[in-house]
C-alpha cells in the first residue's frame, strides 16, 4: 500500500540529502568503534534524544552511531528511506545471522544489545517463505481474539489497579498502573501464572534498558518461556499459548519460545511506555489539558501525538544489508546492521508540516514486518488512558515536566516515573478486591469467540501473506473452557487478595 505521505510530501531526490566530504566516516555508514560517533546509549542521550537526531541528520539521510559500546551502526533518520528500507526485504534482510561483527566474534555475545539484536526463530527475525510461516501462526492466533471482550477485560483490570493506589491521593503511574495493566492482560491472553509473568516482565525489562545483565536476563526469559509451554501442552486452554502450540504451522518448542518473546516484549514494555506517554502528554500538553473529560476522540488523538512525535520504540527495526549497497550516498556494507529510527523518521522535518491528523506514522514499523497487533495494542493503551481519567478527572502531575527522568537505553523512550497527585478516593477491602480482580481473571470471552478483528482490519500483510477467513479462525476455535468450579474460584479469589496486599504494600 501506497503511504499517504510519500505521496504528498516534498521528498527531495537522492542528491538533495548533503554528501559528505572525502573521508568523513559517514561516506561508508560506520566509523571505527569508539571514535566520533554519537552515542545512543548513557543518560545524556536518554534525556534529550532529539538534538542527538538534529546532530545525525547533518550527515543527510543516514548517520554512523554507537548503539552500545563497542556496537556501530548506521541510523536512518529520514522517513522516506527508513520506508524504502522497510519495504525492501530483497535487499535488506532481518535475519541477524548476517550480522558478521557477531559471527566472526568482534562483538562478543555477552555485548548487551546482542540479547535484542541475535538471530531468533521467530516471525521478526526472518524473510521469506519462513517468516510468512511463522508470522500467519502469530496473526491467525491474533484473529482469535474477541476484541469487545478484551475491551472489558482491560476496563475491569484498570478498575482493580486503579482501586488499589485510588485511597492514597497519589500514585507512580508508571510503577502502579501503566506497567502493571499489560502484565494482567498478559497473564490472561496468554493464560500465564503470575509467578511466570514477573519473571518474563522482569526479564523483558532488562533486555530493553541494556544492562550488564542482558545475557542472565535472555536466560531467564527462555527459560521461563519452556515452562509456560510446558505448562499448556499438558494443560492446554483457550489462551494465545495453546493456539501457537495447536497451530497448523507445527512450530517447535524453540520456535514457540521465540513467537512468544515477539509479542510479549511488543505487549509489555513498549506498551507500557505508550500508556504512560500517553498520559503524559494529556497532563502537560495545553493542547489537551484543557478539557480531559474531552472523550475517545481526544484520547485517540493524544496517542497518536505519540506514535509520531516519541513512539514507544525509538530505534529498532534491525535490517542487515544482503550485499554492499549505497543509499542516499551513503555505503552501507554487506552484514553490518542498519537500524531504523522510528523517533528521528516520524519527525523528519520533510514532514512536520503533513502530518496533522495523518496516521502514517512508523510507530507500528511498515513492509512485511509490520506489527501485527497494533490493533488489540492501540485498543489496550485507549482504554487503559480513558478509564484512568474518567476515575479521576482531577489528575495531576505531581512534579513538573522537566524534573521527569528518562531511563537509559537505545532501542526505547521510557520515563522512569511518572508522579501524580489527585482526590482520594475511598477504599476497598482487601476482599473486595480480590472479589472483582477474580472476576476479571475469569472473564475467557477475551479469548475462544469468533474474531472480531479480521486481517482486511489489521496491518497490510507482508509479500505473500495469506488472509485467513473468519469462517477459518472459528472453525478452528476449539471447545468452549469448562465453567470455573467452586473451588477455583475460591483459590484464584485468594491468589487476588495476596496480590492486591503484595502491591499496595510496594
Amino acid at each position: 500500500m501506497t503511504s499517504p505521505i510519500r505521496d504528498s510530501a516534498p521528498t527531495p531526490g537522492p542528491t538533495a540529502a548533503p554528501i559528505p566530504p572525502p573521508g568523513c566516516p559517514a561516506h561508508s555508514g560506520q566509523a571505527p568503534a569508539g571514535q566520533g560517533l554519537e552515542s545512543l546509549h548513557g543518560p545524556e542521550f536518554a534525556a534529550d534524544p532529539s538534538a542527538t537526531y538534529a546532530r545525525l541528520r547533518e550527515h543527510g539521510r543516514i548517520a554512523p552511531v554507537e548503539l552500545a559500546p563497542g556496537v556501530p551502526v548506521s541510523l536512518v533518520t529520514s522517513y522516506q528511506t527508513a520506508l524504502d528500507i522497510l519495504r525492501g526485504p530483497e535487499t535488506f534482510s532481518k535475519d541477524a545471522r548476517h550480522w558478521q561483527a557477531l559471527t566472526d566474534g568482534t562483538i562478543p555475545m555477552d555485548n548487551p544489545v546482542v540479547p535484542m539484536m541475535m538471530y531468533r526463530p521467530n516471525a521478526l527475525c526472518s524473510d521469506g517463505e519462513e517468516h510468512h510461516r511463522l508470522r500467519s501462526a502469530i496473526s491467525d492466533t491474533l484473529d482469535r481474539l474477541d476484541i469487545h471482550a478484551l475491551r472489558r477485560y482491560v476496563e475491569r483490570s484498570a478498575d482493580f489497579l486503579i482501586d488499589l493506589f485510588g485511597p492514597k491521593g497519589e500514585a507512580d503511574l508508571l510503577k502502579e498502573y501503566s506497567a502493571r495493566l499489560p502484565l494482567l492482560v498478559f497473564n490472561q491472553l496468554f493464560g500465564c501464572p503470575p509467578e511466570l509473568s514477573d519473571k518474563l516482565v522482569r526479564a523483558l525489562s532488562a533486555l530493553f534498558d541494556v544492562t550488564e545483565d542482558s545475557e542472565q536476563a535472555n536466560a531467564l526469559l527462555a527459560e521461563t518461556l519452556f515452562q509456560l509451554i510446558a505448562l499448556k501442552r499438558e494443560n492446554p486452554g483457550p489462551d494465545m499459548t495453546s493456539w501457537l502450540i495447536a497451530h497448523p504451522a507445527e512450530l517447535t518448542d524453540e520456535e514457540l519460545i521465540h513467537q512468544i518473546v515477539v509479542l510479549v516484549g511488543a505487549g509489555t514494555q513498549p506498551q507500557q511506555n505508550l500508556i504512560c506517554k500517553g498520559l503524559l502528554l494529556l497532563l502537560s500538553d495545553e493542547r489537551f489539558r484543557g478539557d480531559l473529560a474531552g472523550g475517545t476522540m481526544l484520547i485517540e488523538d493524544a496517542l497518536n501525538e505519540v506514535l509520531w512525535k516519541d513512539p514507544p520504540l525509538a530505534n529498532f527495526c534491525v535490517h542487515y544489508p544482503r550485499h554492499d549497497v549505497t543509499v542516499d550516498g551513503h555505503r552501507l556494507p554487506k552484514g553490518d546492521p542498519v537500524v531504523i529510527s522510528l523517533a528521528a523518521a516520524n519527525n523528519d522535518p520533510y514532514l512536520l508540516s503533513k502530518r496533522r491528523g495523518n496516521r502514517a506514522h512508523l510507530a507500528w514499523s511498515a513492509g512485511p514486518h509490520t506489527c501485527p497487533a497494533k490493533d488489540p495494542a492501540q485498543l489496550i493503551a485507549s482504554v487503559a488512558v480513558e478509564k484512568l481519567l474518567d476515575r479521576l478527572p482531577d489528575l495531576e502531575l505531581a512534579v513538573p515536566v522537566e524534573r521527569l527522568e528518562w531511563r537509559p537505553g537505545p532501542f526505547h523512550r521510557a520515563l522512569a516515573a511518572l508522579p501524580v497527585r489527585f482526590p482520594r478516593t475511598a477504599a476497598k477491602s482487601d476482599e473486595a478486591l480480590a472479589e472483582m480482580a477474580a472476576a476479571t481473571a475469569a472473564i475467557s470471552g477475551a479469548v475462544g469467540r469468533t474474531p472480531t478483528v479480521s486481517r482486511a482490519d489489521a496491518p497490510d500483510a507482508g509479500p505473500g501473506e495469506t488472509t485467513p477467513s473468519a469462517d477459518t479462525a472459528s472453525a478452528t476455535t476449539g471447545p468452549r473452557p469448562e465453567p470455573e468450579s467452586g473451588a477455583e474460584h475460591e483459590a484464584r479469589r485468594r491468589w487476588w487478595k495476596s496480590l492486591a496486599q503484595w502491591w499496595r504494600r510496594g
